[in-house]
Order: structure tokens, then C-alpha cells, then sequence
């Protein structure tokens, strides 16, 4: 598997390492899922729209003519089963504007904050860019770090509690102990960046000039007025929205839950296009 190599410096490679590990290409997100998601998202459905609040009434049609021209699913509603599609150009094209941000923001030292609801999948590669630009001079913020947050969940409404691991900012249950697996919960909320934006302007502490990161943390920080931008599945419109309406800087399109060795020849990728390689 390409995921061992070295080192992909070359479009080429990165394009056959993503279409190799199933970053993009044909992806496990299923069709089905990507059209309920969308359905729900056209409905304003809180729990999809990840607290980003449209300016737009996206209609089904619109967000999948939306989602075919930023990710490469089908345009074809008639198409309602397997599995989706990302177009490797595209998440290639996507991913050197987030380099490019990323260099910008490592030049102008900006304070920066990280956050993922995938920690199990993603931590690795918020970390490694957490490492790399406070290695150029950017402060990785940790506001609100230990406070309890009382998310919504199918199971019920739980108490988690915000957790900094290597800069990254994530979720877990209280008395929880990570794991090499399971460092942190999977979370769609933008409660924790609300609580950590909040807490950092309360304290008169530096607040971000960038938000880096996925679901919530994109969304949620991009509708309070911060730049953010971060990574989407197929079936995670709201950040292409956000992009579209101008409230997300940058919306990669990748499977966001395969192994998290293989998001690494990304990470070198990313950060030796934004001159951040260590």
C-alpha cells in the first residue's frame, strides 16, 4: 500500500495514493447515506448542518449539483445506490489551496487552533501541522481546555469533556483514558469550538486568525466570522456550502475514515507544498 512510502512530493503520486487508499475515487461513503444527508441538510436538520446556518435555502437538487462540482459525485438522482465518488483532481486541487493557506498563515505567524470530531482517524494529521507551524512561529492555542460540554447524541444528551491532545483540540467522556485507537469521541458538534472560542475571548487570550479541522470545527467557526477550513466526506455538505457561501476558506473532499496511516503521505504532501516540511 502506498501509505508506506517515503514520500509523495509529485501530483502523480499523491493522485494514485488517494485512489489506492480510497481516500477518493470510489470511497465507503455509501450513495445512500451522501443523498439522506443531503435530504436532511435541505431541511435544515441541526444535526447535518453542523452549525453552519445557510444564507441560501439549498433545495436537494441545488446541494447535489453543489456537491458534484466540489466533490465529483453524481449529478443524477436516479443514481440512489453504492458507493459514492470523489474526483482525485478535485481533493488535489482542494488540498494545494489548503497548503497554500497554510503557508500564509505560517508566514504571517498567526495564531491557529485545531480541532477534529475523528481523532481516531485524523489525529495524526492535525498533529503534524500543529508540530509544523509552531516549529514557524504560529501559537497553537488550547482555550477551554478541560471544560465539560453537554452534546446531543442519538443516545441521548452526554457530558463530554474538551481535551488537547499534541494541539489538537477534541472530545472525550469524562474519565475517559486514551488509547492509541481511541484517543477522543467521534463528534459532528460545533459545541466544542462555540465553548473554545468563547472561553478564549472571555480570558483575553489570542483568538485564532485560522481554524483548521473537520465538521463542526470548520463549520461552527467559519459561522462565528473566524477563517476555518478543513476536510469533507461526500456526505458532509455543509462545508461545501460554507465554501460557497464564503464562510469556509478551504473544503477538502476526502473519505475522512480510512486507516490513519494513510491520510501520512498527505500530510508530507501538504506540508512540503506549504514549505513546512521539518
Amino acid at each position: 500500500m502506498s501509505a508506506s512510502i517515503k514520500g509523495v512530493w509529485s501530483t502523480a503520486a499523491l493522485r494514485a495514493h488517494l485512489l489506492a487508499a480510497r481516500l477518493a475515487g470510489p470511497v465507503a461513503t455509501s450513495r445512500e447515506e451522501s443523498l439522506r444527508r443531503y435530504r436532511l441538510f435541505a431541511a435544515r436538520d441541526p444535526r447535518v448542518l453542523l452549525g453552519l446556518e445557510p444564507e441560501y435555502d439549498w433545495s436537494f437538487m441545488e446541494l447535489l449539483r453543489l456537491m458534484g462540482s466540489k466533490c465529483g459525485v453524481s449529478v443524477d438522482p436516479a443514481h440512489t445506490s453504492g458507493q459514492d465518488v470523489i474526483d482525485p483532481e478535485l481533493t488535489i486541487a482542494a488540498l494545494h489551496a489548503f497548503a497554500d493557506r497554510l503557508r500564509t498563515a505560517a508566514r504571517a505567524r498567526l495564531p491557529v487552533l485545531l480541532g477534529t470530531g475523528h481523532p481516531h482517524r485524523l489525529l495524526g494529521f492535525y498533529a503534524a501541522l500543529a508540530s509544523a507551524l509552531s516549529a514557524a512561529g504560529c501559537r497553537v492555542l488550547t482555550p477551554a481546555q478541560g471544560r465539560c460540554i453537554d452534546i446531543t447524541t442519538r443516545f441521548g444528551v452526554r457530558t463530554y469533556r474538551l481535551a488537547y491532545v499534541r494541539g489538537v483540540a477534541m472530545v472525550r467522556e469524562p474519565g475517559a483514558r486514551p488509547t492509541a485507537s481511541e484517543p477522543g469521541a467521534h463528534s459532528h458538534s460545533p459545541l466544542p469550538v462555540r465553548v473554545a472560542l468563547g472561553c478564549a475571548a472571555e480570558s483575553g487570550g489570542p483568538l485564532p486568525g485560522l481554524v483548521v479541522g473537520d465538521h463542526g470545527w470548520v463549520c461552527g467557526a467559519g459561522q462565528l466570522g473566524f477563517e476555518a477550513m478543513g476536510l469533507g466526506d461526500a456526505d458532509d455538505p455543509a462545508l461545501f456550502v460554507g465554501e460557497a457561501e464564503g464562510r469556509v476558506s478551504v473544503a477538502v473532499p476526502l473519505d475522512d475514515a480510512v486507516r490513519s496511516g494513510y491520510y501520512r503521505p498527505i500530510t508530507r504532501y501538504v506540508l512540503n507544498r506549504a514549505c513546512l516540511s521539518q
